[in-house]
């Protein structure tokens, strides 16, 4: 076993002995509006939680993007949810959160690098009625390029000008490690040059945090590493509700929510992803909480509960 992934599983092991009751959670149904067509707002006690939206991609389905299930198997589980069996539509959302004090961003996007459907994420953010200019805290859950990318453009201005950066620390050393990128062929480094590309200009003013910590009042960080070296999920609470955002645990949830020990190809180690998937979806179902996620379904916010040997998510309405 090598020593990064000793690293990531002792990382998920230590997730589940983290405390995350801080109140009494209400079972109360969060208050839900519509701020424009297919964007969602939620209230959790006094925050405000937005999803953004950022548009889809679209591949081809083959053999291989679920590591550990056979293209048959995958397929069946996609006609069970009604989806077409020959290709996968990944949706990406982003989220804002208004905590009254602070308007924070969770996730910075595609921006212009990803897929022409996709990079939608500042129409989005004035179709709620929001400026880039009013963001002033982006924090990011890891370090792949289609939730970093939309933070700066391809001409090196920054999207959220007025924002302070906070990335978790060991995606932070994962990632900017020269030797570890130089050890790959060239054309395999395209996701580290991504990192430099947005955050070498700014590396002096990113705030590193070690996952765990609280960043703001009322929003928490917890070690969920597995899908990166660094990959962070984030508790929201307030007045007795609580929402986790769990940014990429899983992917496209008719597969990985429903079947949480299948690996999608994105994760850097397969094994701790999966543990941290299982604590994680334990704890929300557990827990009562609301659930918020990067690749759920539209609007990418809503509830969990167990369903055969697995988890069914259902958007809020």
């Amino acid at each position: 076993m090598t020593t990064s992934r000793r690293s990531f599983l002792a990382a998920g092991a230590s997730l589940a002995a983290l405390p995350l009751i801080g109140c009494q959670t209400t079972t109360a149904a969060p208050a839900v509006t519509t701020a424009a067509p297919g964007i969602a707002r939620v209230q959790v006690g006094s925050m405000t939680v937005t999803s953004l939206p950022d548009g889809v991609a679209e591949r081809p389905l083959a053999e291989g993007f679920v590591r550990n299930a056979t293209l048959a198997q995958v397929q069946a589980a996609l006609a069970e949810a009604g989806l077409p069996t020959d290709k996968l539509t990944i949706p990406f959302t982003a989220f804002v959160v208004d905590t009254g004090k602070n308007k924070v961003l969770l996730d910075g996007g595609n921006g212009t690098f990803g897929a022409p459907t996709a990079g939608r994420l500042v129409q989005s953010l004035a179709a709620a009625g929001l400026q880039p200019t009013q963001i002033d805290t982006v924090i990011i859950s890891h370090f792949h390029g289609d939730h970093i990318n939309g933070l700066r453009s391809k001409e090196g201005q920054l999207t959220f000008p007025n924002a302070k950066v906070m990335v978790p620390a060991p995606e932070w050393t994962w990632w900017m490690d020269d030797a570890r990128m130089n050890a790959l062929a060239e054309n395999a480094r395209g996701n580290f040059m991504a990192v430099r590309r947005v955050f070498g200009p700014i590396a002096q003013t990113v705030e590193r945090f070690e996952p765990g910590r609280e960043l703001l009042p009322g929003i928490r960080s917890m070690p969920a590493f597995g899908h990166t070296a660094g990959h962070t999920a984030f508790v929201i609470e307030s007045g007795g509700q609580r929402l986790l955002y769990w940014g990429d645990t899983t992917n496209i949830a008719a597969l990985f929510v429903r079947n949480p020990d299948w690996a999608v190809m994105f994760d850097a180690d397969a094994e701790a992803a999966r543990k941290v998937r299982r604590q994680l979806m334990e704890l929300v179902v557990k827990e009562n909480l609301l659930l918020a996620g990067y690749h759920l379904g539209a609007p990418g916010i809503g509830r969990l509960k167990p369903r055969g040997t697995g988890y069914e998510f259902t958007p809020i309405a």
